[in-house]
């Protein structure tokens, strides 16, 4: 089996593996400026979709300019997710250098896709293909491809832990080759009760001062989590931007989620902001929450709430995952400083950042790979990968690490 790495390799972002020249294993951007997509000239038969965030299924609608119509493989949550990422891409940077495709080659996945739950086997370029719960957002997969002589698991992102929205990947099925993702391979999460737990409390004392708190997240999975996590806790919310669409796509698929109902019950507490005429800042003036895109500050209505309750330190912002370097999230985290309207302001309001992350951690991703020990592991997917493979070679892995572009044969 042959196996090039395209985007995702020492890197988070632009995840593209091609397998054995036909089949394709995700195709995402990196979102920089400008963004980042996968290496090569390719013209796959088949693409299988992992998940539906944007550093592994957006790119995918370019797949399918001029005459060209690969087979389009995901599971039914990916398939939505990944549409309404192509519609919200379209209206930030459609007709610009940032976005090459158009509506066009969004409708044209209509044509191409076909949608499968996890654990049924099927076919695509010439590989027999099966889905497992990986775990990590609703209708997340890992990846299992035989060409009929090899075996190869791709782990594409994952979690061990369970959370209130999902439970954690427990599926080890049997591989040759593991590709695995080391996004948090030099971490270790806090316990997730404990972290709930904090973020209960914290939010309940500037609540009693008289605080408004203010919580960024990402639109997929982050929202949907804080939301039951509010509920859970008995703390009334509003909860605004692209999670809003996103919650109603997911109630919609009750099999994809740990327990539907509690999802039902979670928008029920909530209040959905609509954004007319003027209501957010009538709400920041509120004593209350607001769950809200996007996570890192980089754009969304939370660039609305911010400067509204920066000036008192009775307020509070608390901060769901992880800060990449150069947000404004991260800015505000390392300097009480941040990016708001074109201009760089202090923010008075208490900051804090809470582990909701959706990945495995050090331990976790160790913890699956104790089903591998005789397997081939190729690391991807972080900003060490080769560290990390150095670690597992150490314990007596075949483990490394392939560069951006690599060929591997296994």
């Amino acid at each position: 089996m042959d196996v090039q790495f395209l985007g995702g390799a020492d890197e988070v972002g632009r995840s593209a593996i091609l397998v054995n020249d036909r089949l394709l294993l995700d195709y995402g951007v990196q979102t920089a400026t400008p963004p980042q997509y996968p290496v090569g000239d390719i013209e796959p038969n088949a693409v299988v979709v992992s998940h539906g965030h944007l550093d592994h299924a957006g790119a995918v609608p370019t797949l399918l300019s001029g005459d060209r119509r690969p087979e389009v493989h995901w599971t039914p949550p990916t398939a939505d997710l990944t549409r309404i990422l192509a519609r919200d891409t379209l209206k930030l940077h459609g007709g610009t250098m940032q976005c090459p495709f158009t509506e066009t080659h969004v409708a044209r996945l209509g044509e191409v896709e076909y949608r499968h739950g996890y654990r049924e086997s099927f076919e695509a370029a010439g590989h027999e293909i099966t889905f497992y719960d990986a775990g990590h957002i609703p209708g997340s997969a890992h990846v299992l491809v035989d060409d009929g002589e090899t075996r190869l698991l791709y782990t594409a992102d994952f979690h061990t832990d369970d959370t209130r929205l999902l439970s954690g990947s427990t599926a080890r099925p049997d591989a040759d080759v593991v590709i695995c993702e080391s996004t948090y391979a030099n971490v270790s999460h806090e316990d997730r009760e404990a972290v709930e737990a904090r973020f209960a409390e914290t939010t309940r004392t500037t609540l009693w001062e008289g605080g408004t708190v203010v919580v960024p997240v990402f639109a997929i999975g982050r929202t949907q989590e804080l939301l039951m996590v509010c509920a859970a806790h008995d703390i009334e919310c509003y909860v605004d931007g692209m999670g809003v669409e996103v919650l109603s796509m997911l109630r919609q698929h009750p099999d994809f989620l740990r327990d539907a109902d509690a999802l039902d019950q979670a928008a029920r507490h909530a209040r959905e902001v609509t954004g007319r005429d003027g209501q957010r800042k009538r709400i920041a003036a509120q004593n209350t929450v607001i769950v809200t895109t996007s996570g890192m500050l980089s754009g969304g209505p939370a660039m609305t709430y911010i400067p509204e309750i920066r000036t008192d330190p009775v307020n509070r912002i608390s901060l769901t995952g992880y800060q990449v370097e150069g947000t404004p999230g991260r800015q505000l985290l390392e300097t009480g400083r941040c990016e708001l309207d074109g201009g760089i302001y202090p923010v008075a309001a208490q900051t804090e950042l809470f582990d909701f992350s959706a990945h495995a951690d050090h331990d976790g991703l160790r913890s699956l790979l104790d089903a591998y020990d005789d397997a081939t592991v190729l690391v991807n997917h972080g900003d060490d990968c080769e560290g990390f493979a150095a670690e597992l070679r150490e314990d007596g892995v075949d483990a490394s690490a392939p560069t951006l572009g690599e060929q591997v044969t296994v």
